[in-house]
């Protein structure tokens, strides 16, 4: 019996995977409270995922998925941190401010889960997001949150975390990435 690869894995859990033009496409903004609905349904699916994807793999740093990543070209992402605190929600977020700090470290992502990648990001970013409920929220993140966030907001426009990486620098096999399991490291 054959072992199933990572990305195969994700594509059986219902993940779109890398090659599928809706990952490279900017996602469509709700415009709410008029799409409350369709963004409280899409939210939902959102969860229904991570659920999913959570009885199969454990994350040590977090996890995120984006609308894109399930099938859903819209403005909407989920990101759970890595201390057990209350998920992220994310609706129409944009990144108001970064840090010139940042440091590198390496991503997975759900769409190409079988190679891991050495990427730079900001310390700390500030983003402005929609809520459930209407209104609009202002919040800073910083470290690996910071990260997490930052990757599933490039989700949203249409970016992979492969443009984000240096020149030269290519994603390794996930058989090599011997990170698998710890949290990344800050000072």
């Amino acid at each position: 019996m054959t072992d199933v690869r990572p990305s195969q894995r994700m594509r059986d859990l219902g993940v779109v995977q890398h090659g599928a033009g809706i990952l490279t496409e900017p996602a469509r903004p709700f415009h709410l409270p008029a799409e409350r609905g369709e963004a409280e349904r899409i939210v939902d699916e959102l969860f229904a995922a991570i659920e999913r994807i959570g009885q199969v793999h454990p994350f040590a740093k977090g996890m995120g998925i984006a609308a894109p990543q399930i099938g859903m070209a819209r403005a909407a992402a989920v990101v759970l941190p890595p201390d057990n605190a209350p998920a992220v929600v994310l609706l129409n977020p944009r990144i108001t401010d970064c840090s010139e700090e940042t440091d590198e470290q390496y991503e997975g992502c759900l769409s190409f889960f079988d190679i891991r990648g050495l990427v730079p990001r900001p310390l700390k970013i500030t983003v402005e997001a929609a809520t459930l409920a209407c209104e609009t929220t202002t919040t800073v993140y910083e470290r690996g949150l910071a990260r997490l966030i930052h990757h599933e907001i490039d989700h949203l426009g249409g970016l992979l975390y492969t443009v984000r990486m240096r020149d030269g620098v290519d994603p390794i096999p996930v058989e090599k990435y011997r990170q698998t399991g710890r949290a990344w490291a800050y000072e």
